[in-house]
């Protein structure tokens, strides 16, 4: 297996974490301190094009789906999406072969006060670029709105995980881990919108040594008088500490596309 200096990578992503709160508690003295309107199910559909930077730098088409509602006292959101291309990194120039992704996840949350609530989420991917079969993540948690507006959120969630992955060409891994969760978002007009998103679960019994940390950050705007379409650039960079020989422990990816909201 293959590992990075696991501490130094730790202390990246804890400063990285440290700043986004310190932004999101900044942006939220200014915001309206009312609890967001209700509303029914938003549902976004993106498609667009995703540079990935890693093991393999590729090119690949992407499309996604998500939706989510919230009621008087619960929250659901799911989602999943999906790349496709050519690896570019094939010497020989014959027979490329192909690159993929696929990605998709569920929580349902049930809140006991305004800002506290519990809840279950299922993570699920699978990476060919990363020559990862799959990786399925079950996690009870409890998590607290540490900001709740109209215009900002920023929660914060853990909870212990159960994780199965296989690489391929390798025999399955099951593990407990713990997950550590930070979600933020804010609505900077009426029609266009920021948010960020990491989680760090490590094994366990082995935290500095076996770990997968992935974060997110995003902007969409509309385009559209209706504000449904929406262009949108989206940033991941995925982290797993342990992976096999000749895989990259770290892979980024870059996501330029439309979006339509209904």
């Amino acid at each position: 297996m293959k590992s990075n200096d696991s501490p130094t990578n730790l202390l990246v992503y804890s400063v990285r974490f440290a700043s986004i709160l310190l932004i999101g508690a900044t942006i939220a003295q200014a915001a309206d301190s009312a609890p967001a309107a209700k509303k029914g199910w938003e549902t976004t559909a993106a498609a667009g094009l995703t540079i990935t930077s890693g093991t393999k730098d590729t090119l690949l088409i992407t499309a996604g789906l998500n939706t989510s509602r919230k009621w008087d006292q619960d929250e659901a959101a799911f989602g999943i999406s999906g790349g496709y291309g050519q690896d570019n990194n094939n010497a020989a120039k014959q027979n490329t072969p192909n690159a993929e992704f696929l990605q998709g996840f569920g929580q349902y949350n049930r809140l006991f006060t305004e800002k506290f609530y519990g809840g279950l989420r299922l993570d699920a991917s699978s990476d060919g670029i990363a020559d990862l079969a799959y990786r399925v993540t079950l996690t009870p948690l409890a998590g607290y709105y540490l900001i709740k507006s109209t215009n900002t959120t920023l929660a914060v969630e853990a909870g212990p995980s159960l994780v199965t992955q296989q690489y391929n060409g390798q025999d399955n891994d099951t593990y407990c881990g713990v997950r550590f969760s930070e979600r933020f978002e804010h609505q900077l007009t009426d029609s266009s919108k920021i948010w960020q998103n990491v989680s760090y679960v490590p094994q366990v019994d082995d935290w500095l040594g076996n770990y997968n940390v992935t974060f997110e950050a995003g902007i969409d705007t509309a385009i559209t008088k209706d504000k449904k379409w929406k262009l949108r650039v989206v940033f991941q960079d995925i982290y797993s500490s342990q992976v096999p020989a000749g895989i990259d422990n770290n892979e980024l990816r870059l996501v330029a596309g439309t979006g339509y909201t209904f």
